[in-house]
C-alpha cells in the first residue's frame, strides 16, 4: 500500500503499483511507450497504439489532463498520503494556510485575471503561466483575498518565485 497510487478517471478508480512490473487493480500490466516529443508519448499496449498528449498538470490539486487519441481525461491522483487522511476520514487536514502563490516551474506569465484587494474562492484562476508551450492555470487554493500580486503580465519568472501574496 505504501506506494500505491490512486487514480480517479471519470467515476472510475485504478489502484497502481508502480515499479519494474507494475499493476494496474492487481493485474501485470505490460506495455511500451516512447517519448515523442515535449509532453507527448506513444504507447502500445495489446497490440494498441495509443498517443498520449499531456495538456495540463496542476501540482496543487494533483490532477493531470491528457488527451489520448483524441479524447480528453482529466485524471485525478491520489499517493498513500492522501489515501491514508481520506481513511481516516482527514482529508481537510492535508489543506494548510496558504501565504502565497509561488510558481510550480519557470515560465512566462500569460494573464492575471485577478487584482490586488479581490476576493477569490478555492480554485479560481489566479494566474496563466506558460511553460514548455502549455498553458497551465494557477488557482486559487482556498478562499483568499489577493494582498499584492508581485509580477506583470509578459514577465518571465523562476521555479518557486513569489507570484502573488495573500491577506
Amino acid at each position: 500500500m505504501a506506494n500505491t497510487i490512486k487514480i480517479l478517471a471519470e467515476g472510475r478508480e485504478f489502484m497502481i503499483e508502480p515499479g519494474p512490473s507494475p499493476t494496474v487493480n492487481g493485474q501485470f500490466i505490460e506495455f511500451s511507450m516512447i517519448k515523442e516529443g515535449q509532453g507527448y508519448f506513444h504507447v502500445l499496449k495489446n497490440n494498441i497504439s495509443y498517443r498520449v498528449e499531456v495538456l495540463k498538470t496542476d501540482v496543487a490539486e494533483k490532477k493531470v489532463t491528457l488527451r489520448i487519441n483524441g479524447k480528453t481525461l482529466t485524471l485525478q491522483v491520489q499517493d498513500a498520503f492522501d489515501q491514508l487522511l481520506n481513511q481516516m476520514g482527514l482529508e481537510s487536514m492535508n489543506a494548510r494556510k496558504v501565504n502565497d502563490l509561488k510558481s510550480p516551474m519557470p515560465g512566462l506569465i500569460i494573464d492575471i485575471p485577478v487584482q490586488e484587494g479581490q476576493a477569490v474562492s478555492a480554485g479560481e484562476p489566479l494566474i496563466v503561466l506558460e511553460a514548455m508551450k502549455m498553458e497551465n492555470i494557477l488557482k486559487a487554493p482556498a478562499d483568499v483575498t489577493i494582498k499584492k500580486v508581485l509580477v506583470q503580465k509578459g514577465k518571465a519568472v523562476e521555479k518557486n518565485e513569489v507570484l502573488i501574496q495573500f491577506g
